[in-house]
Protein backbone atom coordinates (compact mmCIF):
# COMPACT_ATOMS: atom_id res chain seq x y z
CA UNK A 1 0.00 0.00 0.00
CA UNK A 2 1.64 3.23 -0.93
CA UNK A 3 1.78 5.58 1.98
CA UNK A 4 0.74 9.61 2.64
CA UNK A 5 4.13 10.78 1.78
CA UNK A 6 4.61 9.10 -1.55
CA UNK A 7 0.97 10.02 -2.63
CA UNK A 8 1.86 13.49 -1.59
CA UNK A 9 5.00 13.65 -3.32
CA UNK A 10 3.06 12.01 -7.04
CA UNK A 11 0.84 14.70 -6.18
CA UNK A 12 3.30 17.29 -5.87
CA UNK A 13 5.51 16.34 -9.16
CA UNK A 14 2.13 16.51 -11.02
CA UNK A 15 1.84 19.98 -9.80
CA UNK A 16 5.45 20.77 -11.03
CA UNK A 17 4.99 18.68 -14.31
CA UNK A 18 2.09 20.90 -15.12
CA UNK A 19 3.29 24.21 -13.85
CA UNK A 20 6.87 23.80 -15.92
CA UNK A 21 4.46 22.90 -19.20
CA UNK A 22 2.43 25.84 -18.75
CA UNK A 23 5.42 28.21 -18.05
CA UNK A 24 7.60 26.79 -21.60
CA UNK A 25 3.96 27.17 -23.75
CA UNK A 26 3.67 30.89 -22.17
CA UNK A 27 7.13 31.82 -22.96
CA UNK A 28 6.68 30.30 -26.81
CA UNK A 29 10.23 28.89 -26.05
CA UNK A 30 12.44 26.43 -23.80
CA UNK A 31 13.33 22.78 -23.57
CA UNK A 32 10.21 20.71 -22.59
CA UNK A 33 11.93 17.02 -23.22
CA UNK A 34 14.62 17.77 -20.86
CA UNK A 35 13.04 19.47 -18.28
CA UNK A 36 10.31 16.69 -18.12
CA UNK A 37 12.85 14.06 -17.32
CA UNK A 38 14.13 15.60 -14.29
CA UNK A 39 10.81 16.28 -12.47
CA UNK A 40 10.14 13.46 -9.92
CA UNK A 41 13.83 13.53 -9.51
CA UNK A 42 13.67 17.28 -8.59
CA UNK A 43 10.77 16.48 -6.33
CA UNK A 44 12.12 14.04 -4.20
CA UNK A 45 15.25 16.45 -3.68
CA UNK A 46 12.98 19.50 -2.75
CA UNK A 47 10.54 17.80 -0.41
CA UNK A 48 12.29 14.49 1.42
CA UNK A 49 15.54 14.86 1.04
CA UNK A 50 17.49 18.15 1.09
CA UNK A 51 18.17 19.96 3.92
CA UNK A 52 17.03 23.43 2.78
CA UNK A 53 16.76 25.23 6.38
CA UNK A 54 14.26 27.51 4.55
CA UNK A 55 16.63 29.33 3.03
CA UNK A 56 17.55 31.39 5.81
CA UNK A 57 21.31 30.50 5.85
CA UNK A 58 23.06 30.45 2.50
CA UNK A 59 26.36 28.12 4.37
CA UNK A 60 24.23 25.86 6.41
CA UNK A 61 21.43 24.28 3.76
CA UNK A 62 22.23 21.64 1.32
CA UNK A 63 22.93 23.14 -2.41
CA UNK A 64 21.86 22.01 -6.03
CA UNK A 65 23.97 22.49 -9.19
CA UNK A 66 21.50 22.34 -12.34
CA UNK A 67 24.62 21.09 -14.55
CA UNK A 68 22.04 20.64 -17.26
CA UNK A 69 21.03 23.94 -17.30
CA UNK A 70 18.61 23.84 -20.01
CA UNK A 71 16.04 21.80 -17.85
CA UNK A 72 15.65 24.90 -15.59
CA UNK A 73 11.95 25.17 -16.09
CA UNK A 74 11.38 22.16 -14.07
CA UNK A 75 14.11 23.96 -11.00
CA UNK A 76 11.37 26.75 -11.40
CA UNK A 77 8.32 25.66 -11.10
CA UNK A 78 9.85 23.28 -8.05
CA UNK A 79 11.25 26.79 -6.36
CA UNK A 80 7.59 27.98 -7.13
CA UNK A 81 5.78 25.35 -5.38
CA UNK A 82 8.22 25.15 -2.44
CA UNK A 83 7.54 28.57 -1.80
CA UNK A 84 10.71 30.43 -2.50
CA UNK A 85 9.95 31.69 -5.42
CA UNK A 86 6.88 33.55 -6.83
CA UNK A 87 4.66 31.78 -8.56
CA UNK A 88 3.19 33.85 -10.70
CA UNK A 89 7.05 34.48 -11.95
CA UNK A 90 6.21 31.34 -13.72
CA UNK A 91 4.54 33.46 -16.47
CA UNK A 92 7.52 35.66 -17.27
CA UNK A 93 9.73 32.55 -18.13
CA UNK A 94 12.66 33.74 -20.80
CA UNK A 95 11.01 37.33 -21.11
CA UNK A 96 14.04 39.91 -21.13
CA UNK A 97 13.26 41.52 -17.80
CA UNK A 98 12.17 38.21 -15.79
CA UNK A 99 14.39 36.55 -13.00
CA UNK A 100 13.84 33.54 -15.24
CA UNK A 101 15.79 33.36 -17.64
CA UNK A 102 16.46 30.45 -20.16
CA UNK A 103 19.13 28.99 -18.34
CA UNK A 104 20.17 29.15 -14.56
CA UNK A 105 21.24 32.91 -13.09
CA UNK A 106 22.04 32.65 -9.47
CA UNK A 107 21.99 36.63 -9.59
CA UNK A 108 18.55 37.35 -10.19
CA UNK A 109 16.79 34.07 -8.98
CA UNK A 110 16.03 33.48 -5.12
CA UNK A 111 16.95 30.02 -4.36
CA UNK A 112 19.32 29.39 -7.49
CA UNK A 113 23.08 28.35 -6.24
CA UNK A 114 25.04 28.19 -9.25
CA UNK A 115 24.33 30.16 -13.13
CA UNK A 116 24.42 27.33 -15.19
CA UNK A 117 23.96 25.79 -18.86
CA UNK A 118 27.28 25.72 -20.21
CA UNK A 119 27.89 21.83 -20.40
CA UNK A 120 30.10 19.87 -18.82
CA UNK A 121 30.88 22.60 -16.20
CA UNK A 122 28.59 21.60 -13.40
CA UNK A 123 30.21 18.70 -11.33
CA UNK A 124 33.32 20.55 -11.36
CA UNK A 125 31.39 23.31 -9.53
CA UNK A 126 29.41 21.48 -7.33
CA UNK A 127 32.65 19.84 -6.41
CA UNK A 128 34.59 23.02 -5.38
CA UNK A 129 30.78 23.52 -3.07
CA UNK A 130 31.43 20.11 -1.93
CA UNK A 131 35.03 20.66 -0.69
CA UNK A 132 34.45 24.18 1.31
CA UNK A 133 31.54 22.70 2.81
CA UNK A 134 33.90 20.01 4.28
CA UNK A 135 36.44 21.41 4.64
CA UNK A 136 34.49 24.02 6.94
CA UNK A 137 33.24 20.95 8.64
CA UNK A 138 29.76 21.82 7.62
CA UNK A 139 27.54 18.56 7.65
CA UNK A 140 25.48 19.72 4.21
CA UNK A 141 25.99 18.29 0.75
CA UNK A 142 26.00 19.22 -3.15
CA UNK A 143 23.71 17.81 -5.47
CA UNK A 144 24.64 18.22 -9.15
CA UNK A 145 22.16 17.29 -11.87
CA UNK A 146 23.90 15.81 -14.88
CA UNK A 147 22.47 14.93 -18.69
CA UNK A 148 23.92 12.07 -20.28
CA UNK A 149 24.62 13.86 -23.40
CA UNK A 150 26.36 16.26 -21.06
CA UNK A 151 29.45 14.02 -19.79
CA UNK A 152 30.42 13.76 -23.23
CA UNK A 153 32.69 16.67 -21.45
CA UNK A 154 35.70 15.69 -20.77
CA UNK A 155 35.63 18.40 -17.77
CA UNK A 156 33.01 15.63 -16.03
CA UNK A 157 35.61 13.35 -15.83
CA UNK A 158 38.18 15.37 -14.77
CA UNK A 159 35.64 16.43 -11.65
CA UNK A 160 35.01 12.75 -11.07
CA UNK A 161 38.56 11.63 -10.41
CA UNK A 162 39.61 14.50 -8.41
CA UNK A 163 35.97 13.97 -6.12
CA UNK A 164 36.64 9.90 -5.92
CA UNK A 165 40.68 11.13 -4.52
CA UNK A 166 39.84 13.55 -1.98
CA UNK A 167 36.80 11.40 -1.05
CA UNK A 168 34.39 13.77 -1.33
CA UNK A 169 31.67 12.18 0.68
CA UNK A 170 29.24 15.06 0.40
CA UNK A 171 28.91 15.58 -3.46
CA UNK A 172 26.13 13.48 -4.77
CA UNK A 173 25.74 13.56 -8.70
CA UNK A 174 22.54 12.61 -10.23
CA UNK A 175 22.64 11.31 -14.29
CA UNK A 176 19.61 11.97 -16.01
CA UNK A 177 19.42 9.17 -18.11
CA UNK A 178 16.95 10.18 -20.81
CA UNK A 179 18.76 8.43 -23.51
CA UNK A 180 18.22 11.35 -26.06
CA UNK A 181 20.29 14.73 -26.63
CA UNK A 182 20.09 17.50 -29.41
CA UNK A 183 21.76 15.98 -32.07
CA UNK A 184 19.68 11.87 -31.81
CA UNK A 185 20.15 9.01 -29.94
CA UNK A 186 22.92 9.80 -27.35
CA UNK A 187 24.58 6.06 -27.80
CA UNK A 188 24.71 7.06 -31.41
CA UNK A 189 26.64 10.60 -30.64
CA UNK A 190 28.60 9.20 -28.55
CA UNK A 191 27.65 5.81 -26.87
CA UNK A 192 28.11 6.07 -23.14
CA UNK A 193 28.70 2.13 -22.70
CA UNK A 194 28.58 0.30 -19.25
CA UNK A 195 28.15 3.98 -17.97
CA UNK A 196 27.53 2.77 -14.31
CA UNK A 197 30.78 0.54 -14.38
CA UNK A 198 33.22 3.57 -16.01
CA UNK A 199 31.92 5.47 -12.66
CA UNK A 200 32.58 3.05 -10.50
CA UNK A 201 36.79 2.58 -11.88
CA UNK A 202 36.67 6.60 -11.30
CA UNK A 203 36.38 5.40 -7.63
CA UNK A 204 33.02 6.39 -7.28
CA UNK A 205 29.93 5.14 -5.30
CA UNK A 206 27.13 4.30 -8.39
CA UNK A 207 23.29 3.74 -7.64
CA UNK A 208 21.11 2.92 -10.39
CA UNK A 209 17.52 4.14 -10.15
CA UNK A 210 14.01 4.32 -12.13
CA UNK A 211 14.34 7.99 -12.22
CA UNK A 212 10.01 8.38 -12.44
CA UNK A 213 9.24 6.54 -9.55
CA UNK A 214 8.94 8.49 -6.30
CA UNK A 215 9.03 5.19 -4.03
CA UNK A 216 12.18 4.27 -5.82
CA UNK A 217 13.91 7.99 -5.42
CA UNK A 218 13.04 8.16 -2.15
CA UNK A 219 14.54 5.00 -1.11
CA UNK A 220 17.88 5.61 -3.19
CA UNK A 221 18.16 9.01 -1.75
CA UNK A 222 17.62 8.07 1.51
CA UNK A 223 20.43 5.04 1.48
CA UNK A 224 23.62 7.09 -0.18
CA UNK A 225 26.68 5.78 1.49
CA UNK A 226 29.38 8.06 3.00
CA UNK A 227 32.48 6.82 2.21
CA UNK A 228 33.03 9.09 -1.14
CA UNK A 229 31.54 10.53 -3.69
CA UNK A 230 28.14 8.93 -5.17
CA UNK A 231 26.12 9.14 -8.09
CA UNK A 232 22.45 8.04 -9.07
CA UNK A 233 22.31 7.20 -12.18
CA UNK A 234 19.07 7.54 -13.02
CA UNK A 235 16.77 5.91 -16.07
CA UNK A 236 14.69 8.33 -17.44
CA UNK A 237 12.03 9.47 -20.40
CA UNK A 238 12.73 12.35 -22.22
CA UNK A 239 9.54 14.50 -22.15
CA UNK A 240 7.82 12.34 -19.55
CA UNK A 241 4.47 12.46 -19.06
CA UNK A 242 2.58 13.52 -22.29
CA UNK A 243 2.39 11.06 -24.93
CA UNK A 244 3.83 12.50 -27.87
CA UNK A 245 7.06 13.83 -26.60
CA UNK A 246 8.34 10.45 -24.82
CA UNK A 247 11.12 9.56 -26.49
CA UNK A 248 10.71 12.13 -29.03
CA UNK A 249 14.16 13.67 -30.01
CA UNK A 250 12.40 16.57 -31.74
CA UNK A 251 10.82 18.23 -28.32
CA UNK A 252 14.45 18.41 -26.95
CA UNK A 253 13.72 22.41 -27.74
CA UNK A 254 10.28 22.32 -30.40
CA UNK A 255 7.29 23.82 -28.21
CA UNK A 256 3.78 21.89 -29.11
CA UNK A 257 0.95 23.38 -31.61
CA UNK A 258 -2.16 24.26 -30.08
CA UNK A 259 -4.10 21.21 -30.44
CA UNK A 260 -0.88 19.46 -28.88
CA UNK A 261 -1.14 21.28 -26.04
CA UNK A 262 -4.64 21.06 -25.36
CA UNK A 263 -3.50 16.85 -25.78
CA UNK A 264 -0.86 17.61 -23.70
CA UNK A 265 -2.66 19.18 -20.82
CA UNK A 266 -5.06 16.71 -20.61
CA UNK A 267 -2.36 13.92 -20.14
CA UNK A 268 -1.35 15.25 -17.37
CA UNK A 269 -4.66 16.57 -15.47
CA UNK A 270 -5.61 12.64 -15.46
CA UNK A 271 -2.18 11.74 -14.33
CA UNK A 272 -3.08 14.01 -11.44
CA UNK A 273 -6.63 12.77 -11.01
CA UNK A 274 -5.06 9.48 -10.04
CA UNK A 275 -3.68 10.67 -7.13
CA UNK A 276 -6.88 13.21 -6.17
CA UNK A 277 -8.87 9.98 -5.10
Amino acid sequence: MINEKIISLKKMANKIRMDTFNSVIAASSGHLGGSLSIIEILTVLYFDVMDLNEMKNEKERDKLVLSKGHGVPALYATLANKGIIDKELLNTLRDINSPLQGHPDCRKTKGLDVSSGSLGQGLSTGLGIALAQKLSKLHYRTFVILGDGEINEGQVWEAAMFAAHYKVCNLIAILDVNKLQLDGATNKVISLGDISRKWKAFGWNTIAVDGHSIEDLCYKFNTIPNNGPTIIIADTIKGKGISFMENNVEYHGKIPNDHEVLIARKEIEEEGNMWSI
